[in-house]
């Protein structure tokens, strides 16, 4: 879908980048605070540094500012996913280096996937759409990785079941950000990782055991 454009009257890119970076900022620590629709608009500017006219030079509406929240953050997870995730790779160590970056960079951005987990729902009908495709096309990448992964492996599923464990996969990595204050209780990060791949690949592979990355009968 096309990007949604959020205008701006200021024409300096480079500006418009900076300013809408330290505007996202200060959206995430108020949203997480407050929720978005608990929070004004000359809050998010006082939060970002700058005065509320200055603002209102580069978005239109709150609504814009939640909206550039969310793309902001499913573009740096798609791209970092990106960048390390392996797509040509087709082995079960494979699979688990990609779910264990994922899951870190999910650690390392909790308190924005927070403000996105609970917050999406208040994008405009025009933005949603584009914004949950996004996430659609992060989930394609983990079903191409496990795609590749059965075929290295002689591992039978069908393209329904790669689909959902795709998703089970970006959902728990998720899960550790908007579920933390009971998680972080009993899991330190590697802990909830590695018990999660257990989970998983137990399910992806019939109940088969997993011995450094290859199959095995019980």
């Amino acid at each position: 879908m096309k990007k949604r454009q959020v205008h701006a009257s200021v024409k300096d890119e480079r500006l418009i980048e900076k300013r809408r970076d330290q505007m996202i900022k200060g959206a995430v620590s108020l949203f997480k605070e407050k929720g978005f629709h608990r929070t004004t608009t000359r809050e998010i500017a006082k939060e970002a540094g700058f005065s509320i006219g200055t603002l209102y030079e580069y978005i239109r509406t709150k609504e814009d500012v939640l909206y550039l929240v969310c793309d902001r953050i499913y573009d740096q997870v798609g791209e970092r996913l990106q960048q390390e995730m392996d797509m040509k790779r087709g082995n079960l160590d494979s699979l688990k280096s990609a779910i264990r970056y994922y899951f870190r960079v999910m650690d390392e951005m909790q308190d924005e996937v927070l403000v996105m987990y609970q917050e999406a729902k208040s994008l405009s009908k025009d933005a949603l759409p584009y914004v949950l495709n996004k996430e659609l096309a992060m989930v394609a990448m983990f079903e191409q990785v496990i795609r590749n992964c059965m075929i290295a492996e002689g591992m039978a599923l069908k393209e329904q079941e790669i689909q959902l464990v795709a998703h089970n996969i970006f959902v728990q990595g998720q899960m550790w950000g908007f579920r933390r204050w009971v998680l972080h209780k009993q899991f330190d990060l590697e802990s909830y990782m590695e018990g999660q791949i257990e989970l998983l690949l137990h399910g992806l592979t019939k109940g088969e055991s997993v011995n450094n990355g290859s199959l095995s009968s019980n």
